[in-house]
């Protein structure tokens, strides 16, 4: 499989060519001297953007994608019912999930992998950084571009640097070398079914992993996890009896520092990015890290060289006179964090656009969403972005807002059916706010463009 796979000159069709992940895996391809071709059923910049990376693409499904392949990958977003899977099928070319392409890349590549239910892209890009500067020449994959390095697609001479999602399963297949395990909430329940499905999961994806597993366990879902495993995992947090323990932790504006005291060394950290969250994430990439031999200079250098990944707290500039935020936080832990990590930051008068995603995650953690905004002052609430899925009840965001409503603040919640009713909204709450966060895994963050008078880099 692997060998065909990864053959000069293999014909690979990736269905959904267009998302973060897939986009990725086309660039890796390519890297690799596979003949790569992609289609989504959209237009966008990621898609065309494939095209200067050697990658045929089409906007559209169509059976004639099919001809003269060797090998047809789909996104899970994919309909099962999709001509093209349907053509696939009918025909002797070899199809493979995305989960079955990732468990190929493991067996030709070193994984070393970064892997938990937020945070993921963030890490990765950390640990990219990190193996830029110990000079090795790593693949990579992820689900956003790497500042200072690259795309979020390549190959290399040496380990895969690796996204381990969790999503639809994608996991499932997967044997990493190295793993770093961030953290585990309630997410994805509609693949998996419940809680105790999902922390299954990832705990065989760490008893498959052949070499070290560091996890943070200060997150209560990571150490539980930790707990139903079999393997030996290198425990990193605060707690007296973390193996590698977190002491000094300092946040500001664009800035975090800490100490990372392990069984011989005491290393510290500075970084170029806010919140505990982000000195979290930069601890577990560094004790992987130098498990996986890289030396201790390299992972300082590394992490100071890490100024964010895309839409991860991303600065966008200054809307008259109060800065604005964007950050693809979607789930209740990353919300809370993010918006912990703007308070610590300084900004007292915190006002957050949220844009619901998912109808199914919605409908799952609607209540769960409302304590992960007690650091905001004011919260607007869109209607959700349901990324294809079917909305059978008619359910809208105005659930959350109820739910956030409910919390003993003294902040106001706003319901905004539609995108462009939020300028106007944010325009009567500019005076009592002094920074605006967009969250979200959707489009929410197109509103930046449309403020009034715009916004000033």
């Amino acid at each position: 499989m692997v060998s065909s796979l990864l053959a000069r000159g293999t014909r690979v069709h990736i269905m959904g060519a267009g998302g973060a992940g897939m986009s990725g895996l086309a660039r890796l391809l390519a890297g690799a001297g596979v003949d790569v071709s992609g289609c989504d059923e959209h237009a966008s910049h990621a898609l065309s953007s494939l095209a200067s990376d050697g990658v045929r693409v089409a906007v559209g499904h169509d059976e004639s994608h099919v001809d003269g392949i060797d090998v047809l990958t789909w996104s899970p977003a994919v309909s099962a019912h999709n001509e093209e899977l349907l053509a696939g099928r009918r025909s002797s070319v070899r199809m493979m999930p995305r989960s079955s392409v990732l468990a190929a890349l493991a067996d030709a590549r070193a994984v070393i992998g970064l892997t938990g239910t937020h945070g993921k892209t963030t890490s990765t890009s950390m640990m990219v950084h990190v193996m830029a500067a110990a000079g090795r020449d790593c693949a990579r994959l992820l689900g956003a571009d790497v500042r200072g390095v690259g795309a979020n697609g390549a190959w290399g001479d040496a380990e895969l640097i690796m996204e381990v999602d969790e999503s639809y399963g994608s996991f499932a297949e997967l044997t990493p070398y190295a793993l770093g395990l961030l953290n585990v909430e309630a997410d994805h329940l509609d693949h998996y079914g419940s809680l105790d499905a999902l922390d299954a999961a990832f705990g065989q994806l760490i008893d498959r992993t052949t070499g070290p597993v560091v996890a943070w366990t200060d997150d209560p879902g990571a150490a539980r996890v930790v707990r139903g495993t079999e393997r030996l995992v290198v425990s990193v947090g605060t707690a007296d009896d973390a193996q590698w323990r977190v002491d000094h932790a300092t946040t500001a504006r664009r800035r975090a520092a800490f100490t990372l005291r392990g069984p011989k060394d005491s290393i510290d950290v500075v970084l170029r990015v806010a919140g505990l969250h982000n000195v979290s994430n930069a601890a577990v990439v560094a004790v992987l890290a130098l498990s996986v031999g890289v030396d201790v200079a390299a992972v300082q250098r590394g992490l100071a060289a890490f100024d964010g990944a895309p839409r991860r707290f991303e600065f966008r500039g200054t809307w008259d006179g109060v800065d604005v935020y964007e950050d693809y936080a979607h789930l209740p832990g990353e919300i809370a964090a993010t918006l912990a990590a703007t308070r610590a930051a300084g900004y007292e008068r915190i006002t957050t656009v949220f844009q619901p995603h998912r109808v199914t995650r919605t409908l799952a953690l609607a209540t769960a969403f409302a304590p992960a905004f007690d650091d905001a002052a004011n919260v607007v609430v869109t209607d959700i972005y349901d990324a294809g899925e079917p909305n059978p009840t008619g359910v809208t965001g105005q659930i959350v807002a109820d739910a956030i409503a409910l919390r003993p603040r003294s902040g106001t919640t706003t319901y905004c059916r539609r995108l462009d009713e939020v300028p106007a909204t944010l325009a009567t709450m500019r005076a009592l706010s002094d920074v605006i966060v967009f969250v979200g895994a959707g489009d929410v963050a197109t509103v930046v463009e449309t403020l009034p008078g715009g916004v000033q880099r």
